[in-house]
């Protein structure tokens, strides 16, 4: 890494997904069986377009009020901008650099043609009433309307941002640009958007919810959401209360861990807990939602099985799934609704679900061969392929945060040296261009 000039201290969260990136590629094989794509690599941690601009706006009161906006457009190889909108009051630029940084390789693993970037403010809608945070919605789209579109950069939610906020902001939009296109026994922490339907989507298929009980609770808790409620709210005997805490301590018996509350939420304790609990997969549903400890102990308890299996005496496994691969189903979904669009077509659930479940299962299967190619590990040969791997009782298992970190790169890097080579040929042939993309 050291080769690389990059700055320390300034940006601590974008900093360390971007230091994750670059060590997973560093320390593999990539470059040396790719070196044309090293150069590729200071210029995909640098955003293509920063925007930042004041939002003012005016509370209950009469009261003019001001917060900062922010939209980070990182990188568009592959295809226009695609990631959520967040609102809370410790948004900042470090936050959203590291959200649109990990969002690039996570659009690139769905294998859909989408760019990555994230945007938000500082702005706290916990205690806001709906006219406010309307009148904060149409302030912050006044400028936001500028930089997006359909084939621009198309915004999602975030923390802070649900169905209402969407609504106020979609609305808004539309005054400014009318032609607008647009089991198991589980523990989950966190109670938004993507624990909800993580919560709903294991129990349909039969799991035990440990933190969120059953699926009529999860219609209350998603009511007591919209209303930026607290699940301290909630009164009823059969939930335990626990402020301040995290449930992974609290647990004698969890075999999948699912973070899906915000980034650095997992902590190196935290896994030790889980594992010893019988957990074997931590899948992240939040971003970054992991600390560098964190991953350090679950890549090493990874090892550690591996040799085991090779030994002949195979021990509790623990694989580690990061949130860039096994929470890119949202945008995924997401990027699905804009192909309906285009397309005035509309799917099924269950056609949705099938496209949903091949773009999973490609992230995967594409993690893991990437993984088992160009990672230094030796995993003995008891490691199965991508096809077996999901059925496989005892192999070897390759690191899938490499896996995924490689498998986002390759797609990105191979993107911008496509666009590299058309470039080349247009200024060969005295053609008249304009483009953002360096010549590497």
């Amino acid at each position: 890494m050291s080769e690389f000039q990059f700055t320390h201290g300034i940006e601590p969260e974008f900093e360390q997904a971007r230091d994750e990136i670059v060590k997973s590629l560093t320390e593999s094989k990539l470059f040396e069986k790719e070196p044309e794509l090293k150069k590729c690599l200071p210029v995909i941690t640098e955003p293509e377009r920063v925007i930042s601009f004041r939002v003012t706006w005016e509370d209950d009161k009469g009261n003019c009020r001001v917060n900062r906006g922010y939209r980070v457009q990182f990188n568009s190889a592959i295809g226009p901008y695609k990631g959520g909108l967040r609102f809370h009051p410790t948004v900042n630029l470090s936050i959203l650099k590291f959200l649109g940084f990990e969002q690039i390789f996570k659009n690139a693993l769905t294998g859909l043609p989408i760019g990555g970037g994230k945007g938000g403010s500082d702005f706290d809608p916990h205690d806001k009433s709906d006219n406010e945070i309307r009148r904060f919605c149409q302030a912050f789209m006044t400028e936001l309307h500028r930089h997006i579109g359909a084939d621009i950069d198309v915004p999602a939610g975030d923390i802070g941002v649900g169905g209402r906020e969407v609504g106020f902001l979609y609305g808004a939009y539309n005054v400014f640009n009318k032609n607008v296109t647009l089991v198991k026994y589980c523990a989950v922490s966190g109670s938004g958007n993507v624990a909800q339907f993580a919560a709903q989507k294991l129990i349909n298929l039969g799991a035990v919810v440990l933190s969120l009980s059953d699926s009529r609770d999860i219609a209350v808790i998603a009511d007591l959401k919209v209303r930026k409620g607290s699940l301290e709210e909630i009164k009823d005997d059969r939930f335990t209360w626990l402020p301040g805490e995290r449930p992974w301590k609290h647990l004698p018996k969890v075999d999948i861990a699912l973070p899906c509350a915000t980034q650095n939420e997992n902590d190196a304790d935290d896994v030790e807990a889980l594992h010893k609990a019988g957990c074997f997969i931590i899948a992240e549903g939040s971003n970054m939602g992991s600390t560098d400890a964190a991953v350090q102990k679950m890549e090493s308890l990874r090892v550690a099985y591996n040799e085991s299996v090779k030994s002949g005496k195979p021990i509790l496994p623990l694989w580690y799934a990061p949130g860039k691969a096994s929470n890119a189903g949202g945008v995924a979904v997401s990027a699905l609704e804009m192909a309906q669009n285009s397309q005035r077509m509309t799917w099924t659930p269950a056609r949705v679900d099938e496209e949903l479940n091949n773009i999973m299962t490609n992230i995967f299967n594409e993690s893991v061969d990437n993984s088992a190619t160009y990672t230094h590990e030796d995993l003995g040969s008891v490691v199965k392929s991508s096809s077996q791997k999901a059925e496989s009782t005892v192999s070897a298992l390759p690191s899938l945060v490499q896996g995924a970190n490689i498998t986002g790169f390759l797609k990105v890097a191979n993107a911008m040296k496509i666009h590299v080579i058309g470039v080349i040929k247009l200024k060969q042939t005295n053609f008249n261009y304009n483009s953002n993309i360096p010549l590497i």
